[in-house]
């Protein structure tokens, strides 16, 4: 659009420099207006209209303001910011969904035919049941909505969570500490409590933190110009007011909330699940988020693949086995584990693939009516499973499925046996009334 309405401007000169003639024009004369060469290109474009160079004019001043966008950093800008990327996630998850149950029509497994939908978290502060594309735009859009009840609580937030080098965030934190270490120190000195914006090391070491001059601003500070000693020019400072000596106990206790800060992480969703008993409790299909492989990865591993025949040809040490089992567990972000219980039931739940064994005793502590009982998991190949055991499911080869059985104390179970128990559903009522087939 802009260059044509740099071709427009250019006729327009033309046109008012006079009668012209081309060097290496026919004698003959011109060919006339409007009549094309055998090339099929056209001699002499038609002068644009008044209109059209007034409407020209408007589209390319119009271009030019959309090319220096106006900065806003109003927390309303950012959150509508953060909105717009939500719903655009939105509308990609569902096209994706569309396109695979379009897949699903030519014999390709759709989501129905899969163990798991897939991979879902929870967000901590609204407790909203989230995909992992979904996850960091919903948890920014949680902190930013934060600011309406604590803005100290939602910068902190800020701080911790949207900036991922840990190293930055604590240079950062140290010296905002510094600052209010000193404007403690020093209540009555007015250097304390002014921060020039353009200094070197608020540029290079706090400004480029995220959430930073939030919790400047949640501490009191305000934005103000001012002249500068040699300067022609006013430049920008943060400022404090004086504080009393409640409020400089209160921005104290701020600063600890600002040093104890931790992100904001969403909490991987167990997706617990129960089922009757089932021929196909070792049947396993996962989707794609259970993978940690990118597109090259998965080239190389066809390769891999198609090496194995030769690989079972030579004769392996067991450590060269056992190399060859760690690399394919860590193709796996997650792990999918049923549980087979006494009464046949399954009960399934989703892991990280570095989940300790407490985490997984706990989940089926949870979700049993009598989970105070002792019990012991075993895995596949007869493996027992100790709670008090502190091991990744990684290293017990419990990724990236795996299908474990359950078994009560005996010397409990007797016990209660010899005092009349009675057995019953051995799941939560939650879990029961959700019970289906296994497909």
């Amino acid at each position: 659009m802009k260059k044509l309405f740099d071709e427009f401007k250019k006729d327009i000169k033309f046109k008012s420099a006079g009668q012209g003639k081309k060097l290496t024009e026919d004698s003959r004369g011109a060919p006339e207006r409007g009549q094309r060469s055998s090339s099929g290109t056209q001699h002499h474009r038609e002068a644009p209209s008044e209109g059209s160079q007034r409407a020209g004019a408007a589209a390319l001043a119009r271009i030019e303001q959309h090319q220096r966008p106006k900065v806003h950093t109003s927390q309303i800008a950012i959150r509508n910011q953060v909105k717009r990327e939500l719903e655009a996630e939105a509308a990609a998850v569902a096209e994706r969904d569309k396109a695979t149950t379009a897949e699903g029509t030519t014999g390709i497994a759709v989501k129905e035919h899969l163990s798991v939908t897939g991979v879902y978290f929870t967000c901590p502060l609204t407790g909203a049941i989230l995909t992992k594309s979904q996850r960091d735009a919903h948890i920014k859009e949680a902190i930013l909505m934060r600011f309406e009840e604590d803005d100290v609580e939602a910068s902190v937030m800020m701080i911790h969570t949207f900036n991922k080098d840990k190293e930055k965030v604590k240079a950062a934190v140290d010296i905002i500490s510094k600052y209010v270490e000193n404007i403690c120190k020093n209540p009555s000195e007015e250097k304390y409590r002014k921060i020039k914006l353009s200094n070197k090391v608020f540029q290079e070491k706090v400004h480029c933190v995220e959430g930073t001059r939030e919790f400047l601003q949640a501490l009191g500070f305000t934005s103000t110009m001012l002249p500068v000693d040699g300067q022609e020019e006013e430049e920008e400072f943060l400022v404090l007011p004086e504080q009393s000596s409640d409020a400089l106990e209160l921005m104290k206790e701020r600063r600890d909330r600002l040093q104890r800060g931790e992100p904001v992480r969403a909490q991987l969703d167990r997706q617990a699940q129960a089922f009757r008993p089932s021929n196909n409790a070792t049947r396993f299909e996962l989707p794609s988020e259970f993978y940690n492989l990118s597109a090259e990865e998965i080239k190389r591993e066809q390769q891999l693949r198609s090496d194995l025949v030769e690989k079972n040809s030579v004769l392996r040490t067991k450590a060269m086995r056992e190399r060859d089992e760690q690399r394919e567990r860590r193709k796996y972000n997650y792990t999918l584990l049923r549980i087979r219980l006494p009464d046949g039931n399954l009960l399934q739940g989703t892991f990280y693939a570095w989940d300790r064994l407490p985490v997984l005793f706990s989940f089926v502590r949870d979700s049993l009516v009598d989970g105070w009982q002792p019990f012991e998991l075993i895995a596949p190949g007869g493996h027992k499973l100790q709670e008090s055991e502190d091991v990744a499911l990684v290293e017990c080869n419990l990724v990236p499925t795996a299908l474990l059985t359950l078994a009560w104390d005996a010397v409990v179970q007797a016990d209660i046996a010899a005092a009349g128990g009675k057995s019953s559903a051995l799941l939560k009522p939650e879990l029961m009334e959700t019970i289906r087939n296994l497909s």
